[in-house]
């Protein structure tokens, strides 16, 4: 299986905020954001699998670093930065643009974790990838660490849900 270009599974998406997608505070609601997000890095990780159906293993951190408001668009651009054997790292920026200003900054980053199934819902192989940009390797020459961080959190959430009840409060 060939490797391919981080810069094949890019997608951008941009959009304006609109009334309905603020909080109470004035800004996008973290929930929509996090929509789009997995939207985007879902098409990045079909589009690099080449496969019909791609699941969500984790989203390892959304970091809000700027509100958005309405009177910003919201750009969400997402790219495969490594592959294990059937998994992929998908990162996520979120580009805010003043639309009256034009003045832009980086809002929000975020990882997300997907594997590529087959038609009986199994892992299948991925391609690697190959950075070209300075941002795509260092992306990449850092994934490794945070695979190993991801690996290590899953072990964790596993052994607290051994200890989580299954009870329902009201029952008790």
């Amino acid at each position: 299986m060939n490797a391919k270009k981080a810069s094949e599974s890019r997608i951008v998406n941009t959009a304006q905020v609109l009334s309905c997608d603020l909080n109470n505070y004035n800004t996008l609601f973290g929930g929509i954001l996090m929509k789009k997000l997995d939207d985007a890095a879902t098409l990045s990780a079909r589009r690099h699998s080449r496969v019909k159906e791609c699941v969500t293993a984790s989203t390892d951190s959304i970091d809000f670093l700027y509100p958005i408001h309405q009177t910003d668009s919201v750009c969400v651009e997402s790219f495969v930065t490594y592959t294990g054997k059937t998994s992929m790292e998908i990162f996520c920026k979120v580009i805010a643009e003043d639309i009256g200003t034009g003045e832009r900054r980086v809002a929000a980053t975020a990882f997300l974790t997907f594997v590529a199934l087959d038609e009986n819902k199994k892992p299948v192989p991925v391609p690697g990838v190959i950075p070209e940009t300075e941002e795509e390797k260092f992306l990449y020459e850092t994934a490794k660490e945070r695979a190993e961080i991801r690996k290590l959190r899953r072990k964790k959430s596993k052994e607290l849900a051994a200890y989580i009840s299954l009870e329902k409060p009201w029952d008790k």
